[in-house]
This record gives C-alpha cells, structure tokens and sequence, in this order.
C-alpha cells in the first residue's frame, strides 16, 4: 500500500533520531501549516461543542417534532445555499487568492468588488425562488403546504447565507485565518445563543426565527471581518467584469457539482445499505460514519482553509507549488496517524461511550472508515492542485470518477461482505482516489512525493496495516497491546517531528522547553 501512494519506495529503515533538518524556509512553511491547523481545527473543534450544546437544548424546548421540523427547514436553506450559491464560495477562494498572488492591486480590486456583488445578487435570487416556490417545497417536504409561509421566510436565511459565503470566501482567500477562525466560532456561538432565547420563549413558534437567527448571525460576523478589508477603489469597464463574473462562475459550477454529486453518493450508499442491510444495519452505518469522520475531518478543513488559497498564489511555480503539497501531506500524516490508531485500538470503548453497546455492530466499519480517512489525508493535498490551476472540466471528471466507483463498489462489497463492506468500498474508492490524481497532478506540475513523504508514508501506513491485522489475527489482548504501543510511538513519532519542521521561535514557551527535552533543537 505505501508504494502507492508514496513514490519512489524507501526500503532502509526508518530512524527516528535523525530525521533530516529542513531549510530554513521550509521550517517557516511548515510553522505557517501547523499554526492554521491549530486554529482552524480549534475553531472546529468549538464549534462542534456548540453545535452539540445547542442540539441538546433544542431538543429539550421542542421536542421530536419540533426539533424534527427544526432539522427540514435547515435542510431547505442548506439546499438552497448550494443550488442559488453555484459553488461561488469556493471558487471566490482561488479567484481571490489568485488576485493577492498577483500582486495587482487593480487586479484585487476587481476580484474583490465583483465577489461581493455576485454574492448578492446569487442571495436575492436564491431568496425569491424560495418565496415563488414555497408551497411547492412546502408540500414535497413535509407533504402539506400549511409551512408555506415558513419556507417563504427561509429566503431571509438564504440570503443571509449566500451573502455571508461571499464575505468568508474574502476573509479565506486573503489568508486570515485567524478571523476566518473567529467568523466560524463567533457565528456559532451568537447563533446558538439567540435561536435558544427565541425558541425557549416562543417554543414552536420560535422555530422559524431559530433558523434565521443562526443565518442572521453569520451574515454579521462576516461582514464585521469583511469590511476591514480596505481596497481602492478602480474604474473597470463592463467586459473586465464580464470576463471575472464569467471565471467565478466556471469554476463555482464546477464546485456546486461536485457537492451536489457528494451528497447524492452519500444518499446513495445509504439506501444501499438499507436495502441490502436493513434498517439496523443503515443505523450501525451512520454511527461509524460520523464519527469516523470528526477527527479527520477537521485536519481537512484547516488544509482546505489555508492551504488552498496558499497554493493558488503559487500555482504557477511548479516546484513551490510542489513543495507546498508535500509539506500539507506530510504535516496531515503526522496529525492523523495517532488519532487513526488509537480509533482503530479502542473503537470498541469509543462506540460504547458515544452511543451505547448496541452499537457494537460498527466497530468493524469504522475501522475501515479509518483507512478510507488516511488515505484522504494523503490524496486531498494533490487534489487540491487540480482546482488551484482552474481547471473545472478535468475536476467533474475526477469527481464523477470517484462517484461512480464508490457507487459500484459499494453495491459490491456490501452484497459480497454485509455491512462491512460499505466500510470496505469507502476505503478501496479513496484506493483508487489516489491512483487517479497521481498521474493528473505529475502531468501538470511535475509533482512527485518528496523522500521524506516515503518515509513517513510507508511508517504510517504499515503501523496502521499492523494494527488493524492484527484485530483479525491476533486474540483481542494481543491486538490490543500491539494498538497501544503503535499510538505511544507514533504519538512521540509525531510530536518530535513536528517540533523538529517549525521554526524555534514560532513555538509558544511551553513547546519550546518540550522541544528542548526531545532534542528537537540545534
């Protein structure tokens, strides 16, 4: 497996005490990586509490219905967003971050003023659709069209959302992280605090006001953010933004394909299971899916923050646009491999503590959601130069690729394996994920992995083949010893490199004296 994903193979043993020293000016790449990851995955991590906490008293105000309700009004506005937004929020990034890589002020000027009108006029019409369609979306989602005038009123949340995506796509593509980490949390927090005061002096009649609340927030605190950035104004004709509303859109079409596409295989997979499995079996499938995911997830998430419009700016330099994809993969390896092993040595305990014994059935999928996760860590860097050089028709046909084998193998493996095999098609697509973006992203930039990447690809990943063997070889105590001295060496494995890739003085006072301890320091 490593020689797949990591070219050429290192056959020499991997020794931990001499890692090679980085250049100095990879050390501050390296430190820029690991600092937007902490913050962005922060931000995650505290917005999944909120979120947690904000479910549980809405819960209680509203009860099953209520909160049943709650859920489909969101799912409208959700839909909404991806439909009227046509993936402008995403392809604003790499618009954007191209624009700053430029050095063009002009050329800034421009993205961004045509960014932020885009983003408005997407909101009135994704706002008007809903109120011409509410008693048609109204009667296909809770099958009566008395919620006509709550859907109606979704267009305000529309809006408000589509408008504050433009705004955050601004903040992400100019790189402050640390205000795209604070829009996140603050948006949550002030959204959870005014939707719970509505819906516990209104109860069912706060529903509506809830939803708009949360969409209200977020449309605040993107624009608190947004409007520091200070741009002069310049005289544009009409084909300038012609020709920037028209590279927006190409792109952004592409994007709202792909998500549109993401979430169709996701119901797809489901329904496969639920007729193939049945109803229990769908259950033990979104248990192990949802949590297979958090931890990885967020390592995504600070790449696709950060990373992204960082490789935009210098996409065109093919060996630091190489070099940049290297680091982001190697630095996600590092982070992830612990959190892999220790999910795949204690998913028993985890699976008990979340939901309940029950649920046991899915200790074995989650597993193999693991190893579907690893390796998205390593293939997303490499995807990501796809999308930074623009290029849309050659990004569907990755993701109708990726779609259509998942599709086929899941309905393969699930009638060949039960409910494992869902698991066991996650990780072969991502198998093939790999397969297909290497030799894309070699022909348009020249990229290889770098050496270190060897190394640390194929430590990882026969630790993590080790460990999960060994839970269908070995007896539970045996494969349990194995897991728990994997997470301690990689844990240490992980820490010292990465202390070792940062520079000296980006680390806070306390990581200095620990890197003093482990010798990471000349």
């Amino acid at each position: 497996m490593a020689s797949t994903i990591c070219d050429p193979p290192v056959s020499a043993p991997v020794q931990v005490a001499h890692a090679p020293e980085p250049r100095a000016e990879n050390k501050a790449s390296y430190g820029e990586i690991l600092k937007s990851s902490a913050l962005v995955g922060g931000a995650q991590v505290m917005n999944v509490a909120i979120g947690i906490g904000r479910t549980k008293v809405m819960a209680m105000f509203l009860g099953p219905a209520g909160f049943g309700i709650a859920g489909l009004f969101n799912s409208i506005v959700d839909l909404a967003q991806n439909i009227a937004g046509l993936g402008v929020n995403s392809s604003g990034v790499r618009q954007i971050a191209e624009a700053v890589g430029s050095d063009d002020t002009d050329r800034i000027s421009l993205t961004i003023a045509v960014l932020r009108r885009t983003s408005v006029v997407l909101g009135v019409v994704g706002a008007v659709a809903l109120v011409i369609f509410s008693r048609q979306i109204s009667q296909l989602t809770f099958g009566t069209q008395r919620y006509a005038a709550g859907v109606a009123a979704m267009s305000i949340a529309a809006f408000c959302k589509l408008v504050s995506g433009g705004q955050t796509a601004l903040i992400q593509g100019m790189r402050r992280i640390a205000e795209l980490a604070k829009i996140n949390v603050m948006g949550a927090l002030y959204g959870a605090l005014s939707g719970i005061a509505l819906v516990y002096f209104l109860r069912d009649r706060g529903i509506v006001p809830y939803v708009i609340a949360i969409s209200a927030a977020t449309i605040l605190v993107s624009w608190w953010y947004s409007r520091k950035v200070q741009v002069p104004r310049v005289a544009v004709t009409a084909a300038d933004i012609g020709h920037e509303v028209t590279s927006l859109l190409k792109l952004g079409v592409a994007f709202m394909i792909s998500s549109m596409m993401t979430l169709g295989v996701a119901y797809a997979i489901r329904i496969t299971v639920l007729h193939k499995v049945g109803i229990e079996g769908t259950g033990l499938y979104q248990s192990a899916w949802t949590f297979g995911g958090m931890y990885v997830g967020f390592i995504l998430q600070a790449m696709a923050a950060d990373f992204y419009p960082r490789l935009t700016a210098n996409i065109h330099d093919h060996p630091t646009c190489n070099r940049l994809v290297n680091e982001q993969a190697r630095v996600g390896l590092l982070l992830a491999g612990p959190g892999v092993i220790a999910t795949l040595t204690f998913a028993p305990v985890i699976i008990a503590i979340l939901y309940s014994a029950k649920f046991a059935g899915s200790v074995p999928i989650l597993r193999w959601i693991c190893l579907g996760a690893t390796l998205q860590v390593i293939t997303w860097p490499m995807g990501f130069i796809i999308v930074a050089k623009g290029k849309q028709n050659l990004f569907i046909f990755c993701e109708v690729a990726w779609a259509a084998v998942s599709l086929a193998l899941t309905w393969f493996c699930v009638g060949r394996f039960g409910l494992s095999g869902a698991g066991i098609a996650f990780f072969l697509s991502y198998v093939f994920h790999g397969l297909l973006l290497y030799p894309i992203v070699r022909r348009l930039s020249g990229f290889r992995w770098s050496r270190d990447n060897a190394v640390t690809g194929t430590l990882f990943l026969s630790i993590i083949a080790i460990v999960f063997s060994s839970f269908y070889w070995l007896s539970k105590p045996a494969a349990v010893a194995i897991g728990c001295l994997a997470v301690l060496f990689t844990t240490a494995y992980s820490v010292r490199l990465l202390l070792i890739l940062m520079q000296h003085n980006q680390l806070p006072r306390p990581l200095r004296k620990l890197a003093a301890l482990c010798g990471a320091v000349e």
